[in-house]
């Protein structure tokens, strides 16, 4: 416990589930917390997560557990994510549930009053908790609410409508506080701390039309990256089978939809065929009649295979001429299930029948692949519980001492794919995890006189390049520029990539680059300047478009989110290894080595991703702590 006559003091970046679950944590441990987030706390992106959480508590009599939970999570991350951090997630799932409940947590419920579960994909158990389709919205006010008794006992202070700007570091490179800007007025300032959390979600925006919120970006990770600060697996992005087709950017159609029985379907064609996971060329469907792909060809999970699948399905089925109207939509249908089903769906059927004038309990969805989910981000430590370094290292720390990262926006969890309703579960895990990691660190830092030349200086970098940008007087354009970036990657670096274009990606990052440079903002002013705001972050989003670009034209290999045509299977003999990407100052380009995965409870030798066919089996998992039970955040 932190020494009370010396209270120490911790910055928060980002208001979403993680920076919530780390900001109770540190609070409930006395510590003075303050949360900078660029919106309001209670709009984080974590509000749109619409489908669940998962937790293996057996509710449903299948025999489920959290050793299954953690089997089926390696596995639909196709085993690129270090196995102990994620048997201790699943292992804490159900006590977040139970913590969740007591908070008053509005989950569904069964006729008899227990929690309700749906199943989603990757999985044959009924392991995910729910809230209506607003799951994410419902936790993260619950949690809101438990911080803001912090704030009533002046432990939390929340900065909202700032951005993170820079890390400062002591003269032993270690966090001692951020320079942050307010968003209203471009003024800059400085938070000191004793340890900084960065909890700033993902970088969707990258790729313009994902299904993020338009504030993830990804920028306080590309500031943190020109920092020194290690990202890892940068190349798996998740695409999100069903989103809706827009011009501006794409909108969630939630995975609950299919776990409450919507199918995927286009009209079929007899006449064409298509290579199935089997081995085996099928006709696509009969003529003129709903040919029901994913059923057909992944029995076993239909509708509900992990997503990466999913979404190179649809796309597949796109390029064969097969879809909704001759264009890149396939449908999704709920006009079968009931009105009972339907009234769970609401909150997502609402959001179709708003961006598009069609009624979706009438006329099946059009919808097709988005991205939807940073799998890669900081690299961030983890002893296990009976590493023999397990309290001479710190979990979740960033190899920047004193920096912490938790959720989206590191890789720890997710592999090469994200399961659905693994993300809530991570993030909030996370999140407790450096509530109870901070704490002792702060113990190892004993007294620190530090110079105010250090914030100074920080400060310093930030209006010069404030300064810059206001004054670049050329004839690009940030926004077209970015649009130009995103259709790059959209095309290049989602679904399916090959390394002549991936090359070819590299360079054209470089010339963008170039051209930012030349950039000339249109709006000059110190008050609400959104230009001046995204234009500084676009030149670390370039950044992280070199690191994607590079990882995947590097990793040689079919896995996961991660599908090069000419490289079709999985290498676990040359790739079973995490990329780590650092900035390199002088080329400006990442360097890329690579770190052994632990496979220390599952090897994965001989298990494939086959979801053409299942049965549920009691995975064998090895070396399980004894002590893991102890080194829970809860």
């Amino acid at each position: 416990m932190v020494n009370q006559q010396s209270i120490k003091h911790v910055v928060v970046v980002g208001g979403g589930l993680a920076g919530l679950s780390a900001a109770m944590k540190l609070a409930d441990c006395g510590l003075h917390v303050s949360i900078v987030s660029v919106t309001k706390v209670k709009r984080s992106h974590s509000v749109c997560a619409q489908g669940g959480i998962n937790a293996a508590i057996n509710l449903k009599g299948e025999n489920d557990s959290p050793l299954i939970h953690a089997y089926d999570t390696i596995k639909g991350g196709d085993f690129l994510a270090n196995q102990p951090p994620i048997v201790e997630m699943c292992f804490a799932a159900p006590k977040i549930i139970q913590m969740l409940e007591r908070f008053g947590c509005t989950f569904n419920r069964t006729p008899e009053g227990n929690l309700d579960f749906r199943r989603f994909g990757g999985t044959l158990y009924n392991r995910t908790a729910f809230c209506g389709a607003s799951t994410g919205q419902q936790l993260l006010y619950s949690l809101d609410e438990q911080v803001r008794r912090f704030e009533v006992k002046g432990l939390v202070k929340k900065y909202e409508n700032h951005e993170f700007m820079r890390l400062v570091l002591d003269n032993q490179g270690k966090a001692c506080g951020i320079v942050y800007m307010d968003l209203f007025n471009l003024k800059l300032d400085v938070l000191k701390a004793d340890a900084v959390v960065i909890a700033t979600g993902g970088l969707g925006l990258l790729f313009k039309k994902s299904t993020n919120s338009t504030f993830c970006t990804g920028a306080a990770n590309g500031r943190l990256y020109r920092q020194g600060m290690a990202y890892a697996n940068g190349e798996f992005i998740q695409i999100h089978p069903t989103a809706i087709p827009g011009m501006d950017k794409l909108r969630l159609i939630s995975e609950s939809v299919r776990a409450e029985g919507g199918r995927v379907w286009v009209y079929g064609d007899s006449s064409k065929k298509i290579l199935a996971p089997n081995g085996e060329m099928i006709p696509c469907g009969v003529t003129g009649e709903p040919w029901y792909f994913l059923e057909e060809m992944y029995p076993a999970f239909g509708n509900l295979v992990p997503r990466d699948i999913g979404a190179r399905e649809i796309l597949r089925i796109c390029e064969l001429g097969l879809g909704v109207d001759g264009e890149m939509q396939v449908y999704l249908d709920v006009t079968h299930l009931p009105e009972k089903t339907l009234a769970k769906l609401e909150s997502v059927l609402e959001i179709y029948r708003k961006f598009t004038g069609s009624d979706p309990k009438k006329v099946p969805m059009k919808i097709f692949p988005a991205v939807h989910y940073t799998m890669g981000g900081a690299w961030v430590d983890w002893p296990a519980a009976d590493d023999p370094d397990r309290f001479e290292r710190f979990r979740h720390m960033t190899n920047l001492p004193g920096c912490f990262a938790a959720g989206e926006c590191e890789y720890q969890y997710h592999g090469a794919n994200r399961l659905g309703a693994n993300a809530l579960l991570s993030c909030i895990f996370a999140g407790l995890v450096c509530g109870v990691e901070i704490p002792r660190y702060l113990e190892t830092l004993g007294s620190r006189n530090l110079s105010e030349d250090l914030y100074l200086e920080a400060i310093a970098k930030e209006e010069a390049l404030k300064v810059d940008l206001l004054s670049r007087n050329g004839g690009e354009n940030v926004h077209k520029l970015h649009d130009e970036l995103a259709d790059i990657l959209i095309n290049n670096v989602t679904v399916k990539r090959d390394n002549e274009n991936l090359k070819k990606v590299l360079k054209q990052i470089d010339e963008i680059e170039d051209r930012y440079n030349k950039i000339t903002l249109d709006d000059k002013s110190q008050f609400a300047n959104q230009t001046y705001a995204f234009a500084n972050q676009f030149g670390y989003m370039l950044d992280l478009a070199k690191v994607i670009t590079k990882g995947a034209l590097d990793r040689n290999e079919f896995r996961g989110a991660h599908f090069k045509p000419e490289f079709p299977d999985r290498n676990d003999e040359e790739w079973l290894k995490t990329t780590i990407a650092i900035y390199d100052p002088k080329t400006k380009n990442p360097i890329i080595s690579y770190e052994k995965i632990d496979v220390r409870h599952l090897d994965p030798k001989g298990i494939l991703r086959d979801y053409t066919k299942a049965k549920k089996i009691v995975p064998h998992l090895e070396n399980i702590p004894k002590n893991l039970e102890s080194q829970l955040p809860l």
